[in-house]
């Protein structure tokens, strides 16, 4: 219904943000991938895909093309919602969910939250055939410590899990990694832990 969303980003967090656009803001919920490329305050484009639930319509946001479309194949997979993708892509990288899809590597995708050993092999084999190699780039984002942790905290508890858990996890990876990190890799790490 929406191809694409062109505004002023006037709020963010790792989950989700708000574009304005000709004096209406729209929230879209988006991945790691796409938080780690948007700046506040700047203008952006993101794709959209609307998912419309019996109790809810719902926008998701992606800074290209090329993740909208993984997306897409990834809730085309019985047993594969809008929010598991999300957390798919929140995870990994979309270069290496392709590549584990392209290489047959269900036990990756099995370490994601929410994907088991038969949705991780249905993901492998219904999109194997599928998928097309394409690069997304890594940014740092430089932000301060706190800042960083309690945005990482703020989308792990987006994504569904207990704050408290949450909390813990990222405590033993700054303790062990040290501040240097982004937010995206620290979510992707506590993703690992929780």
């Amino acid at each position: 219904m929406y191809e694409y969303i062109k505004g002023k980003l006037t709020n963010r967090n790792p989950a989700f943000a708000v574009v304005e656009a000709n004096g209406v803001g729209y929230l879209l919920n988006i991945s790691l991938n796409t938080y780690s490329q948007l700046r506040e305050g700047e203008h952006c484009h993101l794709y959209t895909h609307l998912v419309v639930r019996e109790d809810a319509q719902i926008l998701f946001g992606f800074y290209d093309r090329d993740e909208r479309e993984l997306f897409r194949q990834l809730i085309s997979v019985s047993g594969v919602g809008a929010n598991t993708a999300r957390i798919i892509l929140s995870s990994l990288s979309p270069q290496e969910v392709i590549q584990a899809i392209g290489t047959g590597d269900a036990l990756l995708l099995q370490k994601i939250k929410g994907i088991g050993a038969k949705t991780a092999q249905r993901i492998v084999i219904d999109l194997k055939d599928k998928v097309t190699k394409g690069l997304v780039p890594q940014e740092n984002l430089g932000f301060l410590h706190n800042t960083k942790k309690e945005e990482a905290l703020s989308g792990l508890i987006i994504l569904g899990f207990p704050k408290v858990l949450a909390e813990k996890a990222l405590t033993k990876i700054i303790d062990k990694d040290g501040t240097d990190l982004t937010v995206e890799e620290l979510i992707k790490l506590a993703l690992k832990m929780l």
